[in-house]
């Protein structure tokens, strides 16, 4: 319609002018300009207003730094003022905050936004990323699948419909061409896309084809066609389009999410693109790409080729409104850029999304110790109800005996009674069930746990049915355990549990390794988001690493989880012993100050309660737990009901 070709002009002449003042008023910033692209932000509004329309009420956005800041305050309703604060070297955080903050190009956001059709309006959450490329697509991923959970809809729904999986919450990553085929996590993500425990009931992917990656043209970029043939490894339809036409790339989005609502499986967009500048504003391309440039430098912007489209077509637009444009947002903007000095820093920022769970951000004078232990008789029941079968499973007779008949004679009436690790593990897990906090365990053999220890998960061994005895204690059993056995992927399945972890506090997310050695396939996401997401982006992650270890004999590659790796990153100043005050511990000091807890339990009750600690926290700190191995069954090695009753921390 008209009035939707004045949107879509109007909204890529306020990027274009976005785009140009601050290339004349910060012109040695990095800013990763949206010229060249501008499409993408029609394409974006085009896919919250098909959202809105389907009844779509969040989406989570993952995407890279190019035309980042275009998209936060053209779309997201980001405040250019409190850019300019920032950009005038003040930090957004307030006082006393927990945190140092990152670049002006890994910004965030949590909006309410109207839909540009007027179909009502989506929360939209932007996710905080670090400079790795696409290695916050599977964590936009987790968050998704943690909101679908929080809104009990899709796969938590009470129909358990898996066609409604999608319904209420959709994911949307953004790529750029050189990194969507050559970054590996791209391919794990797209891996588990259409898996039990991590579909989001379909991801739409907006490939921004610039055709070059840095300084590499696509040529010596990628072996396939398209930079988009990565999609066709789960049979991901593919609409190719030009950046050019801003109509095309509207319409290729509304086909994208009505085959995406239609199959609730992944669809890819290719926008072809150019690239205005450089990899940043600072890079001179006509270095590597002399004839590239030569060409783009004598194009006409997209937003004023369409204008020109639209006058020679004798479109029925506001021609004159569009003249002043430009214009009137470049004074917007400057307006914004002078009040900038007297911008407010938003309280609110070191809130979400813990108020409303009753967390709070970490401050001193809250710290105080926390009583994790359980009446024996709670423990008793959940012991025993962890190995109570229906009479017509049919377990494997070894398992009766080594593992049901095994813990029920661990757990008698006395609290005395002695029990293992797994045991501990199954009682912490139940008690946060019971007190209605849900858990999920996610790893490559978390069922059974890779040395046959756990059984969190019976399988029928006529029918291969799953029995999980945790999510059947009671009739009206508040919380339930999600048992994921993952892909044998680590970085995006990793990445998929810190998502869920940042987006759900009242729930307890696992992450175990089949060893601890191999937790260094996944070290980008340990090193840019769960030792350091919360002093850059003020986002607590109560995620629990279980990581087995212990040199035993198994070899090189199956004896260490490098504790000395994740001491190193600790945040605590060896050379500084915190001094507690008012009566408080040196432990809950450190707790307080660290940017993540390493422990190597020694106990099966010391599990238990650093488990349980968790949640019973009222903030969130990363947990890496170096677990035991042959101290599993070992008699020695167990544990008294009493060590793990009330009054026990």
């Amino acid at each position: 319609s008209e009035d939707r070709r004045q949107q879509l002009a109007e909204l890529m002449l306020k990027s274009q002018a976005f785009d140009q003042f601050m290339g004349k008023r910060y012109g040695a910033v990095k800013r990763y300009s949206g010229e060249g692209a501008e499409a993408m932000l029609c394409f974006m509004d085009q896919l919250l207003a098909s959202c809105a329309t389907e009844g779509i009420e969040q989406v989570v956005i993952g995407m890279p730094h190019r035309a980042r800041l275009n998209v936060m305050t053209e779309l997201l309703q980001y405040s250019p003022q409190a850019m300019f604060y920032k950009l005038a070297g003040n930090s957004l955080l307030p006082d006393g905050a927990h945190g140092e903050e990152d670049v002006l190009m890994h910004l965030y956001a949590d909006v309410d936004v109207q839909a540009s059709n007027g179909a009502g309006s989506v929360n939209v959450t932007l996710l905080p990323n670090p400079s790795h490329l696409e290695a916050v697509d599977p964590v936009a991923c987790g968050v998704a699948r943690s909101k679908e959970q929080q809104a009990s809809a899709g796969h938590y729904s009470q129909e358990s419909d898996v066609t409604k999986s999608g319904d209420k919450v959709l994911c949307f990553l953004a790529h750029g061409d050189a990194a969507c085929v050559a970054q590996g996590i791209v391919t794990e993500t797209l891996g588990f896309s259409q898996l039990p425990h991590f579909s989001t009931g379909g991801n739409v992917h907006l490939v921004v084809n610039n055709q070059i990656g840095f300084t590499t043209t696509s040529d010596r970029g990628r072996s396939s066609a398209y930079a988009s043939d990565i999609g066709k490894m789960i049979g991901a339809p593919v609409l190719h389009v030009n950046g050019d036409d801003p109509e095309a790339v509207v319409k290729a989005c509304e086909i994208a999410v009505a085959y995406r609502q239609a199959w609730r499986k992944d669809v890819f967009v290719d926008m072809l693109c150019f690239r205005r500048w450089g990899h940043n504003e600072m890079d001179e391309p006509m270095f590597t790409q002399p004839v590239m440039y030569d060409n783009i430098n004598y194009r006409t912007s997209v937003p004023d080729a369409y204008i020109q489209k639209l006058k020679e077509t004798q479109a029925s637009v506001d021609f004159a409104r569009l003249d002043s444009v430009g214009a009137d947002h470049f004074s917007w903007l400057d307006r914004q850029q002078s009040s900038a000095p007297d911008y407010k820093v938003d309280d609110k920022i070191c809130c979400y999304p813990w108020s409303s769970a009753g967390l709070v951000q970490p401050q001193v004078s809250s710290i105080t110790s926390w009583d994790t232990g359980c009446p024996v008789d709670f423990l008793q029941f959940i012991a025993a109800k962890s190995v109570e079968l229906p009479e017509d499973l049919n377990i494997h007779p070894r398992l009766q005996r080594a593992h049901v008949d095994a813990r029920t004679a661990q757990v008698s009436d006395s609290a005395a009674a002695k029990v293992d690790w797994a045991t501990a593990e199954s009682m912490a897990m139940g008690s946060l069930l019971l007190q209605g906090m849900p858990v999920r365990i996610c790893g490559q053999d978390v069922g059974r746990g890779t040395f046959s220890h756990r059984h969190a998960m019976l399988v029928d061994q006529k029918s291969d049915q799953l029995y999980i005895p945790l999510n059947n204690m009671t009739p009206d059993q508040p919380a339930f355990l999600e048992v994921a056995n993952s892909p044998l992927s680590e970085e995006a399945v990793m990445g998929f549990e810190y998502g869920i972890s940042i987006a759900n506090t009242r729930a307890l997310s696992i992450w175990e390794a089949q060893f601890g050695d191999f937790n260094n396939t996944a070290q980008c996401i340990i090193d840019q988001f769960i030792s350091s997401g919360q002093t850059k982006w003020v986002r607590q992650s109560g995620l629990v690493l279980l990581l087995p270890h212990g040199y035993e004999g198994m070899g090189p590659e199956h004896s260490s989880a490098r504790p000395e790796r994740f001491l190193q990153m600790c945040s605590d100043d060896c050379d500084v012993i915190p001094t507690p005050q008012d009566g408080r511990t040196l432990e809950m000091q450190q707790i307080h100050d660290i940017n993540w807890i390493v422990a190597n339990c020694s106990t099966p009750a010391s599990l238990f309660h650093i488990l349980r600690r968790q949640l019973l926290l009222d903030f969130r700190k990363p947990l890496i737990i170096l677990t035991p191995k042959s101290l599993l069954r070992l008699p020695e090695a167990r544990s008294s009901l009493d060590e793990m009753c009330e009054g026990t921390h």
